[in-house]
């Protein structure tokens, strides 16, 4: 029996779907440009105004970008967490989730990508994360420079899992738990301990060990849940809403 909650799907929607469909089957990727609206209008049989919501659904998922003037319209482009951060944003506000849920779900999935990462990160992935954790460390006075290659070291990680979903995942998660944005501040000694928390588990990584990437990484993610509860309580209590993005 279908669930009351399921609403059948617009026919902008479903011509959304068949316009995704065509651009795998042709092969396009980033930067090749799509049919011309007649072109399209021919094609799909249906109006100007359903093709042109298609589009504009298209855009807003990150699928496409729309050129204007004379030789623009739709271009292919690579999709990003950042869709995947707003629809869960959104999904935790009008579920009334408090920014403690996004640091819960870390601590579950992080290790298991560390673990993952040792067994399959190639050496270049590996390379990368080594000058992540070395440029840390040469930046220890500078907060900006901390937390880009703080988000960069476990996003390299989550992609170096192999699993492609956790990188996107881990991507999105970051983005709603942006410490600097939230409220919860690094001061240097904080800044110190994360370096040697991303240093152990890095070697842990290098070393194939599996076990002990997952061991670090559980013990980082929990100092960092310890730190935010002691110091910023109210910050993992907040509620999530989406102008935290």
């Amino acid at each position: 029996m279908a669930s009351a909650n399921l609403r059948p799907k617009k026919t902008a929607e479903l011509l959304a779907q068949r316009i995704v469909a065509d651009i795998n089957r042709r092969g396009n990727t980033v930067g090749d440009r799509l049919p011309p609206e007649r072109v399209m209008l021919e094609k799909y049989n249906v109006g100007r105004g359903t093709l042109r919501e298609s589009l504009r659904f298209l855009e807003l998922q990150g699928v496409i970008s729309l050129k204007p003037g004379p030789g623009g319209g739709p271009v292919v482009q690579q999709p990003d967490a950042g869709n995947l951060a707003t629809a869960l944003t959104l999904l935790l506000q009008f579920g009334n989730a408090p920014f403690r849920t996004i640091a819960e779900a870390r601590s579950g999935l992080e290790p298991m990508m560390a673990r993952l990462a040792a067994e399959r990160m190639t050496d270049d992935s590996l390379a990368a994360l080594k000058a992540s954790v070395d440029t840390m460390q040469d930046n220890l006075d500078d907060q900006v420079v901390f937390l880009e290659e703080n988000k960069r070291f476990h996003d390299l990680i989550a992609h170096g899992s192999g699993n492609a979903l956790f990188g996107y995942v881990v991507d999105a998660l970051l983005g709603i738990l942006d410490g600097s944005a939230i409220g919860i501040d690094y001061p240097e000694v904080r800044r110190t301990a994360v370096h040697k928390a991303h240093l152990a588990i890095y070697e842990a990584i290098a070393s194939r060990d599996p076990a002990a990437s997952s061991e670090a990484m559980t013990r980082h993610i929990d100092e960092y849940v310890r730190y935010a509860e002691r110091k910023f309580p109210e910050v993992l209590a907040a509620p999530i809403v989406w102008s935290n993005l």
